[in-house]
Protein backbone atom coordinates (compact mmCIF):
# COMPACT_ATOMS: atom_id res chain seq x y z
CA UNK A 1 0.00 0.00 0.00
CA UNK A 2 1.54 3.07 -1.13
CA UNK A 3 1.76 5.62 1.77
CA UNK A 4 1.56 9.24 0.36
CA UNK A 5 2.62 11.18 3.99
CA UNK A 6 2.38 14.70 2.91
CA UNK A 7 2.04 14.65 -0.39
CA UNK A 8 -1.55 15.85 -0.31
CA UNK A 9 -0.98 18.79 1.23
CA UNK A 10 -0.89 20.98 -2.12
CA UNK A 11 -4.26 19.25 -3.15
CA UNK A 12 -6.08 20.43 0.16
CA UNK A 13 -4.85 23.79 -0.17
CA UNK A 14 -6.24 23.47 -3.68
CA UNK A 15 -9.52 22.38 -2.88
CA UNK A 16 -10.17 25.28 -0.27
CA UNK A 17 -9.60 27.30 -3.02
CA UNK A 18 -12.14 25.40 -4.96
CA UNK A 19 -14.71 25.52 -2.58
CA UNK A 20 -14.20 29.27 -1.65
CA UNK A 21 -12.90 28.69 1.47
CA UNK A 22 -9.20 29.92 1.40
CA UNK A 23 -8.49 32.42 3.89
CA UNK A 24 -6.11 35.62 3.41
CA UNK A 25 -4.51 37.64 5.62
CA UNK A 26 -4.74 41.31 5.33
CA UNK A 27 -1.75 43.53 6.20
CA UNK A 28 -3.13 46.73 7.80
CA UNK A 29 -0.85 49.85 7.87
CA UNK A 30 -2.67 51.65 10.66
CA UNK A 31 -3.85 51.31 13.95
CA UNK A 32 -7.63 49.74 14.62
CA UNK A 33 -10.30 52.21 14.70
CA UNK A 34 -13.23 53.01 12.71
CA UNK A 35 -11.35 53.59 9.67
CA UNK A 36 -8.54 51.31 8.47
CA UNK A 37 -5.50 51.20 5.74
CA UNK A 38 -5.53 48.24 3.89
CA UNK A 39 -3.06 47.95 0.91
CA UNK A 40 -2.78 51.79 1.05
CA UNK A 41 -6.60 52.32 1.02
CA UNK A 42 -8.52 53.58 3.68
CA UNK A 43 -11.50 51.38 4.46
CA UNK A 44 -14.80 52.39 7.00
CA UNK A 45 -14.34 48.91 9.57
CA UNK A 46 -17.05 46.73 9.98
CA UNK A 47 -15.41 43.33 10.85
CA UNK A 48 -13.30 44.81 14.53
CA UNK A 49 -14.01 43.54 18.22
CA UNK A 50 -12.99 46.63 19.33
CA UNK A 51 -16.68 47.20 20.80
CA UNK A 52 -16.36 50.21 22.67
CA UNK A 53 -13.18 51.63 20.54
CA UNK A 54 -10.96 51.40 23.07
CA UNK A 55 -8.28 49.59 21.27
CA UNK A 56 -6.49 52.71 20.18
CA UNK A 57 -7.69 55.10 22.89
CA UNK A 58 -4.28 57.69 24.27
CA UNK A 59 -4.87 57.15 27.90
CA UNK A 60 -4.51 53.49 27.31
CA UNK A 61 -1.49 54.01 25.23
CA UNK A 62 -0.13 56.43 27.46
CA UNK A 63 -0.64 53.91 30.35
CA UNK A 64 1.22 51.52 28.58
CA UNK A 65 4.20 53.67 27.48
CA UNK A 66 4.43 54.42 31.16
CA UNK A 67 3.96 50.56 31.80
CA UNK A 68 7.07 49.98 29.77
CA UNK A 69 9.33 52.34 31.67
CA UNK A 70 8.45 50.81 34.91
CA UNK A 71 8.26 46.92 34.15
CA UNK A 72 10.14 47.09 30.67
CA UNK A 73 9.16 45.29 27.79
CA UNK A 74 9.19 41.19 28.67
CA UNK A 75 8.41 39.48 31.80
CA UNK A 76 11.23 36.61 31.61
CA UNK A 77 8.92 34.19 32.26
CA UNK A 78 6.41 32.22 33.60
CA UNK A 79 3.54 33.17 36.47
CA UNK A 80 5.02 30.59 38.83
CA UNK A 81 8.35 31.20 38.15
CA UNK A 82 9.25 34.93 38.27
CA UNK A 83 6.69 36.58 35.37
CA UNK A 84 4.29 37.50 38.28
CA UNK A 85 4.15 41.52 38.67
CA UNK A 86 2.85 43.53 40.88
CA UNK A 87 0.89 45.45 37.94
CA UNK A 88 -0.47 41.48 37.27
CA UNK A 89 -1.91 41.31 40.68
CA UNK A 90 -3.63 44.67 40.36
CA UNK A 91 -5.60 43.98 37.77
CA UNK A 92 -6.90 40.43 39.09
CA UNK A 93 -7.44 42.10 41.75
CA UNK A 94 -9.41 44.68 39.45
CA UNK A 95 -11.18 41.96 37.35
CA UNK A 96 -12.63 40.05 40.82
CA UNK A 97 -13.94 43.36 41.70
CA UNK A 98 -15.38 43.97 38.59
CA UNK A 99 -17.06 40.82 37.91
CA UNK A 100 -17.64 40.70 41.65
CA UNK A 101 -16.05 36.79 41.93
CA UNK A 102 -13.64 36.58 44.82
CA UNK A 103 -10.40 35.89 42.84
CA UNK A 104 -9.47 36.37 38.79
CA UNK A 105 -6.65 34.80 37.37
CA UNK A 106 -4.76 36.61 34.12
CA UNK A 107 -4.07 34.39 31.32
CA UNK A 108 -2.01 35.50 28.16
CA UNK A 109 -5.44 34.55 25.69
CA UNK A 110 -9.05 33.50 25.27
CA UNK A 111 -8.21 30.34 23.56
CA UNK A 112 -5.28 29.30 26.37
CA UNK A 113 -7.86 30.48 28.95
CA UNK A 114 -10.56 27.89 27.82
CA UNK A 115 -8.28 25.25 27.26
CA UNK A 116 -6.20 25.44 29.99
CA UNK A 117 -9.41 25.59 32.86
CA UNK A 118 -11.51 22.89 31.17
CA UNK A 119 -8.58 20.53 31.61
CA UNK A 120 -7.53 21.92 34.79
CA UNK A 121 -11.13 20.63 36.15
CA UNK A 122 -11.93 17.42 33.79
CA UNK A 123 -10.27 14.26 32.81
CA UNK A 124 -10.56 10.40 31.66
CA UNK A 125 -14.18 9.72 33.55
CA UNK A 126 -15.99 12.97 33.60
CA UNK A 127 -18.48 14.55 31.06
CA UNK A 128 -18.47 17.99 29.48
CA UNK A 129 -21.72 19.37 27.60
CA UNK A 130 -21.23 21.93 24.97
CA UNK A 131 -23.32 24.08 22.92
CA UNK A 132 -22.96 22.81 19.42
CA UNK A 133 -22.14 26.58 18.23
CA UNK A 134 -19.35 27.33 21.10
CA UNK A 135 -16.18 29.13 20.05
CA UNK A 136 -13.32 26.58 18.95
CA UNK A 137 -11.02 27.33 21.97
CA UNK A 138 -14.08 25.40 24.27
CA UNK A 139 -14.79 22.75 21.83
CA UNK A 140 -10.96 21.71 21.73
CA UNK A 141 -10.96 22.46 25.05
CA UNK A 142 -13.26 19.73 25.74
CA UNK A 143 -12.01 17.22 23.59
CA UNK A 144 -8.46 17.60 24.83
CA UNK A 145 -9.49 16.94 28.48
CA UNK A 146 -10.14 13.08 27.45
CA UNK A 147 -13.55 13.54 29.15
CA UNK A 148 -16.79 11.72 27.47
CA UNK A 149 -17.80 15.09 25.40
CA UNK A 150 -21.50 15.58 24.43
CA UNK A 151 -22.80 18.04 21.99
CA UNK A 152 -26.55 20.11 22.42
CA UNK A 153 -28.44 22.08 20.12
CA UNK A 154 -27.61 25.64 20.33
CA UNK A 155 -29.43 27.15 22.82
CA UNK A 156 -32.02 24.21 22.99
CA UNK A 157 -31.77 23.57 26.63
CA UNK A 158 -34.30 20.66 26.86
CA UNK A 159 -31.68 18.77 24.56
CA UNK A 160 -29.17 19.55 27.15
CA UNK A 161 -31.26 17.98 30.25
CA UNK A 162 -32.32 14.71 27.82
CA UNK A 163 -28.18 14.46 27.50
CA UNK A 164 -27.41 15.53 31.17
CA UNK A 165 -30.16 12.45 31.98
CA UNK A 166 -28.11 9.85 30.25
CA UNK A 167 -25.57 9.92 32.43
CA UNK A 168 -27.60 10.74 35.58
CA UNK A 169 -26.39 7.26 37.43
CA UNK A 170 -22.81 7.50 36.82
CA UNK A 171 -19.94 9.07 38.66
CA UNK A 172 -17.58 11.73 37.36
CA UNK A 173 -18.19 15.59 37.41
CA UNK A 174 -20.22 17.29 34.80
CA UNK A 175 -19.38 20.62 33.30
CA UNK A 176 -21.44 22.44 31.01
CA UNK A 177 -20.02 24.73 28.58
CA UNK A 178 -21.10 27.85 26.80
CA UNK A 179 -20.38 30.95 25.32
CA UNK A 180 -22.40 33.81 26.47
CA UNK A 181 -22.56 36.12 23.43
CA UNK A 182 -22.01 33.95 20.68
CA UNK A 183 -19.45 35.18 18.44
CA UNK A 184 -20.74 34.15 14.86
CA UNK A 185 -24.92 34.64 15.67
CA UNK A 186 -24.52 36.95 18.10
CA UNK A 187 -27.20 35.22 19.95
CA UNK A 188 -26.79 34.71 24.12
CA UNK A 189 -26.79 31.85 26.68
CA UNK A 190 -30.29 31.12 27.98
CA UNK A 191 -28.23 31.35 31.31
CA UNK A 192 -31.34 30.96 33.75
CA UNK A 193 -32.39 28.08 32.34
CA UNK A 194 -28.77 26.54 31.84
CA UNK A 195 -28.44 27.15 35.75
CA UNK A 196 -31.31 25.08 36.49
CA UNK A 197 -30.73 22.24 34.66
CA UNK A 198 -27.14 22.42 36.53
CA UNK A 199 -28.22 22.13 39.69
CA UNK A 200 -30.93 19.46 38.97
CA UNK A 201 -27.83 17.41 37.95
CA UNK A 202 -25.35 18.62 39.96
CA UNK A 203 -23.39 19.63 37.48
CA UNK A 204 -21.39 23.12 37.40
CA UNK A 205 -21.60 25.59 34.73
CA UNK A 206 -18.62 27.80 32.38
CA UNK A 207 -19.39 30.60 30.66
CA UNK A 208 -17.13 32.52 28.45
CA UNK A 209 -18.58 36.07 27.61
CA UNK A 210 -15.73 37.22 25.69
CA UNK A 211 -18.30 38.88 23.33
CA UNK A 212 -20.98 40.25 25.96
CA UNK A 213 -18.48 41.51 28.73
CA UNK A 214 -17.55 45.72 28.64
CA UNK A 215 -20.69 45.55 26.14
CA UNK A 216 -24.33 44.34 28.30
CA UNK A 217 -25.55 44.49 31.81
CA UNK A 218 -25.00 47.39 34.55
CA UNK A 219 -21.33 49.18 33.87
CA UNK A 220 -20.25 46.39 31.58
CA UNK A 221 -20.32 43.36 33.67
CA UNK A 222 -21.91 41.34 30.85
CA UNK A 223 -23.58 38.42 31.23
CA UNK A 224 -23.11 37.17 34.29
CA UNK A 225 -24.19 40.22 36.30
CA UNK A 226 -23.09 39.78 40.36
CA UNK A 227 -26.30 41.33 41.38
CA UNK A 228 -27.92 38.29 40.24
CA UNK A 229 -25.61 35.35 39.61
CA UNK A 230 -23.04 34.09 42.15
CA UNK A 231 -19.92 31.61 42.03
CA UNK A 232 -22.44 28.93 43.03
CA UNK A 233 -25.09 29.56 39.91
CA UNK A 234 -22.17 30.31 37.53
CA UNK A 235 -18.63 28.64 38.80
CA UNK A 236 -16.72 29.30 36.07
CA UNK A 237 -16.53 32.91 34.46
CA UNK A 238 -14.12 33.63 31.39
CA UNK A 239 -13.32 36.83 30.05
CA UNK A 240 -10.90 38.51 27.51
CA UNK A 241 -9.17 41.39 26.88
CA UNK A 242 -8.24 41.96 23.58
CA UNK A 243 -12.25 43.12 22.43
CA UNK A 244 -14.05 45.57 24.58
CA UNK A 245 -11.69 46.08 26.83
CA UNK A 246 -9.01 47.00 23.66
CA UNK A 247 -6.04 45.44 24.91
CA UNK A 248 -4.95 41.65 24.93
CA UNK A 249 -5.27 38.55 27.11
CA UNK A 250 -7.98 37.17 29.17
CA UNK A 251 -8.62 35.60 32.30
CA UNK A 252 -10.60 33.39 34.67
CA UNK A 253 -13.24 34.61 37.84
CA UNK A 254 -14.61 32.56 40.42
CA UNK A 255 -14.16 31.67 43.79
CA UNK A 256 -11.00 30.63 45.85
CA UNK A 257 -11.10 26.88 45.11
CA UNK A 258 -11.31 27.45 41.22
CA UNK A 259 -8.40 29.81 41.03
CA UNK A 260 -6.13 27.67 43.01
CA UNK A 261 -6.79 24.88 40.96
CA UNK A 262 -6.04 26.63 38.07
CA UNK A 263 -2.36 27.71 39.63
CA UNK A 264 -1.80 24.25 40.47
CA UNK A 265 -3.17 22.36 37.52
CA UNK A 266 -3.50 24.50 34.62
CA UNK A 267 -1.09 23.56 32.32
CA UNK A 268 -1.79 26.84 29.55
CA UNK A 269 -0.69 28.87 32.11
CA UNK A 270 1.57 27.32 34.24
CA UNK A 271 3.98 26.67 30.92
CA UNK A 272 3.24 29.97 29.68
CA UNK A 273 5.16 33.24 29.95
CA UNK A 274 3.15 35.24 31.36
CA UNK A 275 1.68 38.53 29.22
CA UNK A 276 4.08 42.01 29.52
CA UNK A 277 3.38 43.60 32.99
CA UNK A 278 3.19 46.65 30.82
CA UNK A 279 0.18 45.31 28.37
CA UNK A 280 -1.57 44.10 32.10
CA UNK A 281 -0.72 48.34 33.25
CA UNK A 282 -2.61 49.48 30.72
CA UNK A 283 -5.63 47.25 30.72
CA UNK A 284 -6.40 48.40 34.54
CA UNK A 285 -6.80 52.24 33.24
CA UNK A 286 -9.04 50.49 30.02
CA UNK A 287 -11.02 48.29 32.41
CA UNK A 288 -11.76 51.69 34.25
CA UNK A 289 -12.92 53.62 31.31
CA UNK A 290 -15.13 50.67 29.42
CA UNK A 291 -16.99 50.99 33.52
CA UNK A 292 -17.24 54.65 33.74
CA UNK A 293 -17.66 55.40 29.93
CA UNK A 294 -21.81 54.57 29.76
CA UNK A 295 -22.08 56.82 26.58
CA UNK A 296 -20.02 54.19 24.81
CA UNK A 297 -22.72 51.28 25.31
CA UNK A 298 -25.86 53.66 24.72
CA UNK A 299 -23.78 54.69 21.50
CA UNK A 300 -23.72 51.36 20.54
CA UNK A 301 -27.04 50.36 21.04
CA UNK A 302 -28.37 53.08 19.09
CA UNK A 303 -25.84 51.91 16.61
CA UNK A 304 -27.50 48.36 16.70
CA UNK A 305 -31.09 49.48 16.69
CA UNK A 306 -30.40 51.82 13.44
CA UNK A 307 -28.74 48.57 11.36
CA UNK A 308 -31.30 46.45 12.49
CA UNK A 309 -34.36 48.71 11.34
CA UNK A 310 -32.10 49.61 8.05
CA UNK A 311 -31.12 45.80 7.24
CA UNK A 312 -34.78 44.68 8.20
CA UNK A 313 -36.73 47.57 5.71
CA UNK A 314 -34.07 46.40 3.11
CA UNK A 315 -34.97 42.56 3.30
CA UNK A 316 -32.03 41.46 4.50
CA UNK A 317 -32.27 38.23 6.61
CA UNK A 318 -30.74 39.79 10.17
CA UNK A 319 -30.09 36.96 13.03
CA UNK A 320 -32.22 38.04 16.53
CA UNK A 321 -29.62 39.59 18.82
CA UNK A 322 -29.02 43.13 19.73
CA UNK A 323 -25.36 42.44 20.56
CA UNK A 324 -22.79 44.30 18.53
CA UNK A 325 -21.84 40.97 16.36
CA UNK A 326 -24.73 41.85 13.50
CA UNK A 327 -24.17 38.44 11.09
CA UNK A 328 -25.86 38.81 7.53
CA UNK A 329 -26.95 35.18 6.29
CA UNK A 330 -26.05 34.67 2.81
CA UNK A 331 -25.63 30.89 2.47
CA UNK A 332 -22.96 30.19 -0.31
CA UNK A 333 -19.67 30.49 0.95
CA UNK A 334 -19.19 31.75 -3.16
CA UNK A 335 -21.86 34.19 -3.12
CA UNK A 336 -21.11 35.67 0.61
CA UNK A 337 -17.24 35.97 -0.77
CA UNK A 338 -18.29 37.98 -3.41
CA UNK A 339 -20.40 40.34 -1.19
CA UNK A 340 -17.41 40.67 1.13
CA UNK A 341 -15.30 41.59 -2.13
CA UNK A 342 -17.75 44.34 -3.66
CA UNK A 343 -18.13 45.63 -0.30
CA UNK A 344 -14.04 46.30 -0.08
CA UNK A 345 -13.90 47.72 -3.34
CA UNK A 346 -16.73 50.31 -2.35
CA UNK A 347 -14.49 51.14 0.86
CA UNK A 348 -16.06 48.55 3.71
CA UNK A 349 -13.95 46.07 5.38
CA UNK A 350 -16.08 43.06 6.51
CA UNK A 351 -14.84 39.44 6.50
CA UNK A 352 -17.20 36.49 5.02
CA UNK A 353 -17.66 34.09 7.20
CA UNK A 354 -17.25 30.41 5.92
CA UNK A 355 -17.63 26.73 6.82
CA UNK A 356 -16.21 25.27 9.38
CA UNK A 357 -16.10 28.48 11.27
CA UNK A 358 -19.63 28.34 10.62
CA UNK A 359 -22.12 25.60 9.83
CA UNK A 360 -23.02 24.66 6.23
CA UNK A 361 -25.45 26.68 4.16
CA UNK A 362 -24.66 29.57 6.58
CA UNK A 363 -22.12 31.55 4.93
CA UNK A 364 -22.50 35.14 5.96
CA UNK A 365 -21.32 38.64 6.30
CA UNK A 366 -20.50 39.11 9.80
CA UNK A 367 -20.81 43.20 10.26
CA UNK A 368 -19.63 44.25 13.67
CA UNK A 369 -20.55 47.58 15.13
CA UNK A 370 -18.32 49.38 17.73
CA UNK A 371 -19.01 52.81 19.40
CA UNK A 372 -16.67 54.67 16.96
CA UNK A 373 -18.83 54.18 14.14
CA UNK A 374 -21.63 57.52 13.21
CA UNK A 375 -24.95 56.84 12.53
CA UNK A 376 -24.31 57.96 8.79
CA UNK A 377 -21.52 54.98 8.35
CA UNK A 378 -24.07 52.59 9.13
CA UNK A 379 -26.44 54.91 6.56
CA UNK A 380 -23.99 54.51 4.21
CA UNK A 381 -23.04 50.50 4.74
CA UNK A 382 -26.11 49.74 4.38
CA UNK A 383 -26.87 51.72 0.77
CA UNK A 384 -23.91 49.90 -0.37
CA UNK A 385 -25.22 46.27 0.60
CA UNK A 386 -28.80 47.05 -0.89
CA UNK A 387 -26.96 48.20 -4.19
CA UNK A 388 -24.61 45.29 -4.15
CA UNK A 389 -27.31 42.94 -3.63
CA UNK A 390 -29.54 44.28 -6.12
CA UNK A 391 -26.16 44.18 -8.79
CA UNK A 392 -26.30 40.49 -7.48
CA UNK A 393 -29.84 39.50 -7.98
CA UNK A 394 -29.69 40.78 -11.71
CA UNK A 395 -26.76 39.00 -12.55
Amino acid sequence: MHEKGFDDIQQRLDDLHTRARYRRRRTLSSPQGREVVVDGRKLLNFCSNDYLGLASDPRIGKALKSGIDRWGVGTGSAHLVCGHTAAHEALEIALAEFTGRPRALVYSSGYTANVGTINALLSRNDFIFEDRLNHASLLDGGWISRATFTWFKHLDTAHLEQELSKVASAGGRKLIVSDGTFSMDGDRCLLDDTIAIAKRHRAWIMIDDAHGMGVHGHRGVGLVDPRRYSTSDVPVLIGTLGKAFGTSGAFVAGDDRLIETLIQRSRNYIYTTAMPAALAAATLVSLSIARAEEWRRQHLTDLIDRFRTGASALGFSTMPTVSPVQPLLIGSPERALAMSNALEQRGFLITAIRPPTVPEGTSRLRITLTAVHKPSDIDQLLETLSSIDRLQESS
